[in-house]
């Protein structure tokens, strides 16, 4: 591809570790670990670990940039899990 088929494109000239250090001051590890369920995010992550395995995993690599783009184009605000009752299935029918 050249430059050219490469205009809209938000990712061209990107690099992965520069992605992953904006995710990780925005979000931080653990709730990048919880929108992005990968166990380097979950798991011991560091930058290092998590680039290797990036490179190496396509399908992660993509749920990454998906939501790097997703931060860029929204920005990021936590959410917030409902409180649930004790003993009770995430979803029920209510009576």
């Amino acid at each position: 591809m050249s430059d050219h088929e490469q205009v809209n494109n938000p990712l061209h000239g990107v690099k992965l570790a520069d992605i992953l250090e904006e995710l990780v001051e925005k979000c931080g590890w653990e709730n990048l670990g919880e929108e992005v369920n990968i166990r380097c995010f979950t798991y011991d992550p560091s930058i290092k670990s998590s680039l290797k395995f990036l490179r190496k995993t396509p399908w992660a690599r993509e749920k990454v940039e998906k939501f790097y783009l997703h931060v860029l184009k929204r920005g990021y605000s936590r959410r917030v899990k409902p409180e649930r009752e004790p003993g009770k299935p995430r979803y029920y029918k209510k009576k």
